[in-house]
């Protein structure tokens, strides 16, 4: 068994990449495939205790998990960074904590000589466990001033040749202006991995949307594959921007499984599942 893969990233932090990984879990797992959420590196300070050991990783990979009806594995999350201030983050590898650095030693001195070997290693192990993986990015893949180092993006999406969707959120306004300046701003191989676009958190009627549609799809040359509403729930918050910090150990796993339920039946209504089934997974139909 070897995964299919596919990799969601979006134009900014908090775009929705988390819970579109989450509702796409729970979809796939839904038709019946063993389905692993994938993040190689996390920054963040909402964690997970591994219930057989001491190690730790991002809560939201451990909901992706939940969501995908499997069980949380370090190998989901092998980088994660702890922020501690001042420019500095306590940095976890396996759920193991190895030391704390400044950004510039992390880029530098350890993401290309130590960490992305693992988050490939972690990778291909989930890959012959599992029919499915959903990666996520991280930030955005447009940040010019690490892209060398950015194995949470491009850098992975290149080394494994996974098909990307981009996500935006509308809700904040400057939509279409972060689709168009992120591809702008991706080098053309890098552009290529990028199949299509979802617009994410929209209020109101879809139809108001069609012209920006029309103009960014020509503009890009990159399809909208659809149009996701706001949807209302209470997930823990992932990157360190985000005001509300809930931990997962608050709600109920009822709860939380409705919500997920919920999120992935949104998902199905707005976007071609059929077609990210066959074209992007290539999946063989049923």
């Amino acid at each position: 068994m070897t995964a299919k893969l596919l990799m969601i990233q979006g134009t900014s932090s908090g775009a929705g990449k988390s819970t579109l990984v989450i509702g796409l879990c729970r979809v796939f797992s839904d038709l019946g495939y063993s389905v692993s959420p994938f993040k190689s590196q996390n920054m963040t300070s909402n964690f997970f205790q591994l219930s057989d050991s001491t190690k730790k990783m991002a809560s939201i990979q451990a909901i992706q998990a939940f969501a995908s009806r499997t069980e949380p594995d370090i190998r989901m999350n092998p980088i994660l960074l702890e922020p501690v201030g001042d420019d500095r983050s306590n940095i976890f590898l396996n759920g193991t904590i190895v030391g704390q650095m400044t950004s510039e030693r992390y880029y530098r001195s350890f993401v290309l000589k130590k960490g992305i070997s693992t988050v490939l290693q972690s990778l291909e192990e989930l890959r012959q466990k599992n029919d499915i993986i959903i990666i996520e990015g991280a930030g955005s893949p447009a940040e010019i001033n690490i892209a060398e180092y950015d194995i949470a993006n491009m850098l992975l999406a290149e080394k494994i040749r996974v098909p990307v969707i981009l996500t935006a959120d509308i809700e904040r306004g400057g939509c279409f202006a972060s689709i168009v300046g992120t591809l702008k701003l991706l080098k053309p191989e890098h552009r290529l991995l990028i199949k299509g676009i979802v617009i994410n958190k929209f209020r109101g009627d879809k139809n108001l949307l069609k012209p920006a549609i029309l103009a960014t799809e020509k503009i890009t040359k990159k399809e909208i594959l659809g149009v996701v509403p706001r949807i209302e729930f209470t997930l823990p918050a992932e990157d360190s921007l985000d005001e509300v910090k809930i931990r997962p150990t608050n709600q109920s796993i009822e709860s939380l499984n409705e919500q997920v339920d919920i999120l992935a039946s949104r998902l199905k209504e707005n976007l071609d599942i059929n077609r990210i089934s066959s074209e992007f997974l290539q999946l063989e139909q049923n």
